[in-house]
């Protein structure tokens, strides 16, 4: 590493702390939803975070919840900051004992952040089965996400970040390297591969992003139902997208004021974004979401990931074509599903596609194994493919 690169350990204050606690056990809540149905039922949410279920979790993170150990676990894999740009970049960097092991890069999006990835990064450095590919893993926090800084300035866009990923891995010594995301990490990581072929061996993303325009001609009912999906959920599930888009600043003020009303606009995105029958918690821990709407909390960065939208909503370069190898995977209840016959319009080198039988919008906490095998399989597919 050069030495622009720093170690960083994380550390909220008791006064932090206990004024979360404080706020928590001070919030003022709505009345309940008036449609109300028994669990299990995903109807339960159709007005969003129901109020007995909201309750359930603020009483939990108030009296039970331990961000010590959270922040603990950060520290075991190891954080470091670097500046670029003139903006601080805080990662996580966990460094493979195996001398064959390849630098892998990982983006999350919103409303996640590096916690998504903590129970994947040590299997993916040190792979308990010795015939397993193994990985260099470096998970940056997303400009105004985390420990990362805020930009004061616009211009902190997909494009930008992805620019900004290839000169972070430079400085860890990682000239080449491969890259995973999901989320915004979809385009990131799809930037990665067509603008930066010279870096970038390949890439891994489950949210693979096809040119705009294309007709359903020639897909399967299968696919065409995908279409339809992702068309319902841009006309009727993305208000959130269009507000952070539009008018980030305006629910910034309330995502950074009131812990609830962070953790209600985070929750709702969990719940629905989950292939589960209900609540997001039968799949992923009430901890694990906590880690992730504390995180936001205490750097107080609900404006400020909330902008990554007004920089880059829909921003995509239309003509951007992938030429390095790319492994592919839609999860079925993802909220952005593209059929590969659109996908090959823009990846020109798919050297794996796979399309789970469960899974949602955060994989690597709702089915972990199944990720990291899939991580690791559609990797090692890339990186034959370029030998």
């Amino acid at each position: 590493m050069t030495s622009d690169v720093r170690a960083f350990e994380a550390h909220a204050t008791d006064a932090d702390l206990d004024d979360l606690r404080a706020r928590l056990a001070a919030a003022r809540l709505p009345e309940a939803e008036t449609v109300r149905r028994a669990a299990p039922d995903p109807r339960r949410w159709g007005q969003g975070v129901p109020l007995a279920d909201l309750v359930d979790v603020v009483n939990y993170w108030r009296t039970g919840y331990d961000w010590r150990s959270f922040e603990a676990r950060l520290d075991r894999i190891g954080q470091f900051r670097t500046t670029i740009d003139g903006l601080g970049i805080h990662f996580l960097h966990r460094r493979s004992t195996r001398a064959d092991a390849t630098p892998l890069i990982l983006t999350h999006g919103w409303p996640g952040s590096i916690a998504e990835f903590i129970d994947v990064i040590d299997e993916l450095a040190d792979p308990k089965d010795a015939d397993a590919p193994a990985f260099h893993v470096v998970v940056p926090s997303l400009p105004g996400f985390g420990y990362s800084d805020k930009p004061a300035t616009t211009g902190w866009g997909i494009e930008k970040i992805a620019a900004t990923w290839v000169e972070l891995m430079g400085r860890l010594g990682y000239r080449q390297f491969v890259a995973h995301g999901g989320d915004w990490g979809g385009p990131i990581t799809t930037i990665l591969g067509g603008r930066f072929r010279a870096h970038v061996l390949g890439i891994h993303t489950t949210t693979p992003q096809a040119p705009p325009g294309l007709t359903t001609d020639g897909l399967t009912e299968a696919e065409r139902e995908w279409t339809e999906e992702t068309r319902d959920f841009w006309n009727h599930h993305a208000a959130f997208a269009k507000q952070q888009a539009t008018r980030p600043q305006t629910i910034g003020y309330s995502l950074v004021d009131s812990p609830v009303g962070l953790l209600a606009w985070i929750l709702d995105k969990f719940a629905e974004w989950t292939d589960t029958e209900d609540s997001p918690f039968e799949t992923i821990s009430r901890d694990r979401v906590l880690d992730n709407v504390t995180l936001y909390w205490l750097t107080r960065t609900g404006a400020s990931s909330a902008r990554i939208y007004h920089e880059s909503h829909l921003s995509l370069d239309p003509e951007l074509r992938v030429d390095v190898p790319s492994a592919l995977t839609v999860y079925p209840h993802d909220i952005e599903k593209c059929p590969r016959t659109w996908a090959q319009e823009r990846y020109r080198q798919i050297v794996r596609w796979r399309s789970p039988e469960t899974g949602g919008h955060f994989p690597s906490l709702e089915v972990p194994e199944y990720f990291v095998k899939d991580l690791r399989e559609g990797l090692a597919a890339v990186l034959a493919a370029g030998r």
